[in-house]
């Protein structure tokens, strides 16, 4: 078949590479529509992969063309994606269903053949069937959609309150889409970015600030940062209000700094600060999976044109990857197309 494949840093070359082997239990997926994700960047870009040479990609769709001995429940040409993570199940983390803290893990497309190919093979129970529906792009956006649902999980979201979401990226529109799904009273967008602000507007938001324009100062019981950046993280100590829910979904990428005032916030407020890491829970890969299948074939989850930046073939894999060398210009997901 042919694969993206990473030899080095920023070293990707489209090319001839094996054929994954089905074996009992997995199933073999004819891949239609893969994402980049922000971590393969690092990976591509700033010499982060584990190994070389390596096929990156964990946010795929595609139908399934071979099923492994022992598969039930699934068939071929089955529309599918894939629940990335490989955790043991057999560490107390997996025994009580914290997949994601696994310290055992494998992950397809970082530390396995992943979705930058023509093929991928994956345990059955990583597979999620879901309508054919629903557009293989969309598809592709699971994984995402099911991180901003971990998140509003693990801060014990409760509808009828409003909630600030801190990042107009696609987890941050998917985190505040499933806020309003779950009963929001109301849900604001904050950014810099005013496309995206529009983007979010479109999309459900109540309402949309740029912080570049405006200093909010409204107070909300629930707060979701999910840019990773650092006056994100800050202003989530600001617009929390009393008793608050504040949960951290983005990834920061440089040392964050609080003056005592700032993390005083945390006590003054008595605000509950959790982290989020990845999308599982029991039974695995959990119910965010479930519910992302069943809003996106309802159309309650939302998609739209915005959410992607642009789509390449696959054998142009190197060609994308070089966008992200210039900072802000990708706005949405990039698709490749095998």
């Amino acid at each position: 078949m042919k694969a993206a494949v990473l030899h080095g840093n920023n070293d990707i070359r489209y090319e001839d590479y094996p054929i994954p082997e089905v074996k009992p239990g997995t199933v073999k997926i004819r891949i239609k529509a893969t994402g980049i994700c922000g971590s393969d960047i690092p990976r591509v870009l700033n010499g982060g992969a584990h190994f070389y040479p390596i096929v990156l990609g964990h946010e795929f769709a595609g139908d399934i063309v071979e099923i492994g001995e022992g598969v039930t429940g699934l068939s071929i040409n089955d529309t599918v994606t894939g629940a990335p993570l490989l955790p043991c199940h057999k560490c107390p983390d997996c025994e009580n269903g914290n997949h994601a803290l696994c310290k055992n893990y494998s992950f397809i497309g970082s530390r396995e053949q992943g979705s930058f190919a023509e093929y991928v093979v994956i345990p059955v129970r990583n597979a999620v069937k879901y309508d054919p529906s629903i557009p293989y792009e969309q598809a592709a956006m699971f994984e995402p959609a099911t991180v901003a649902l971990h998140g509003l999980f693990l801060a014990g979201y409760q509808g009828g309150c409003n909630v600030a979401i801190l990042g107009g990226g696609n987890i941050g529109l998917f985190t505040m889409q499933w806020a309003k799904i779950l009963g929001a009273k109301s849900v604001t967008v904050f950014d810099i970015d005013d496309d995206r602000l529009m983007l979010a507007s479109h999309l459900g938001a109540d309402f949309i600030i740029n912080t570049k324009q405006n200093n909010p100062t409204r107070a909300y019981e629930y707060v979701f940062e999910t840019a990773g950046s650092t006056a994100t993280m800050r202003l989530a100590f600001e617009l929390a209000a009393n008793k608050a829910k504040v949960c951290f979904i983005g990834t920061p990428h440089e040392d964050l700094i609080f003056t005592p005032r700032q993390w005083e916030n945390m006590n003054r407020k008595e605000f509950t600060l959790t982290g989020s890491w990845m999308s599982y829970s029991a039974p695995f890969p959990g119910q965010e999976w479930e519910l992302t299948a069943h809003y996106f074939t309802t159309g309650q989850l939302k998609f739209d044109s915005g959410l992607i930046y642009n789509t390449y073939p696959l054998n142009q894999a190197a060609e994308a990857f070089e966008l992200f060398k210039e900072p802000g210009r990708v706005k949405g997901k990039i698709i490749l197309k095998p």
